[in-house]
């Protein structure tokens, strides 16, 4: 009998936006309970999964806190994954950008997982390297608990932002949401027997 994501307790971390929510989609119809980390006080307008039965989406987590990471982590009962989504970009030439900006990036992406893989998976090993860097760091260290470590590295997502920022891109060379999303939940499922350490590269249509 294959294995399914049935009753799986997962984090989504940047679950509300357009690629997350993608992914939270396909957990569900996979029957996994997500628990879903917001900024907020109040649910954002735009995650039409607020009201699902196994959809937890708690407010007010500042994922760049420790203690507010380690509060909502620790309310998730019998955690199977972790997934990490929340991020933020900009751009700009390195002789034009600003410490501020820098450091909003390095809290964006960086820090974010980083909490969000110490309080969710208890012992790793990861400095201040990037995303990357980090998934192969825990992937050997947490090996003998059984634990598995991936990340993904899409090219452009096929997002409604992403179009608006880009009106006159070939949109069918993006990848859609849905296969970032499948992509994700196969990582995250107990189908994955062996995959760990790896950096998978999504990219759309060459």
């Amino acid at each position: 009998m294959t294995e399914t994501l049935e009753g799986k307790h997962i984090v989504v971390t940047g679950g509300t936006g357009a690629l997350g929510g993608a992914v939270v989609g396909k957990l569900l119809s996979d029957g996994a309970i997500c628990h879903v980390p917001n900024a907020h006080a109040a649910a954002p307008t735009h995650f039409p999964l607020t009201s699902h039965d196994r959809v937890q989406l708690v407010h007010n987590v500042d994922l760049s806190d420790p203690a507010k990471v380690e509060a909502f982590y620790s309310q998730v009962p019998g955690l199977w994954g972790s997934i990490h989504l929340a991020g933020g970009f900009t751009s700009a030439p390195v002789e034009k950008i600003e410490s501020a900006s820098f450091a909003e990036m390095m809290d964006t992406n960086a820090r974010t997982a980083f909490l969000c893989c110490r309080a969710g998976m208890v012992a790793y090993a990861a400095s201040k390297a990037a995303v990357a860097a980090m998934t192969v760091a825990m992937a050997e260290e947490l090996k003998h608990k059984g634990i598995l470590v991936n990340a993904v590295a899409p090219s452009t997502l096929d997002t409604p932002a992403n179009r608006a920022d880009m009106p006159d891109a070939d949109v069918t060379r993006w990848v859609s949401l849905e296969a970032a999303a499948e992509a994700i939940a196969y990582l995250a499922s107990p189908a994955n027997q062996a995959m760990s350490g790896t950096l998978v590269p999504l990219y759309g249509r060459a």
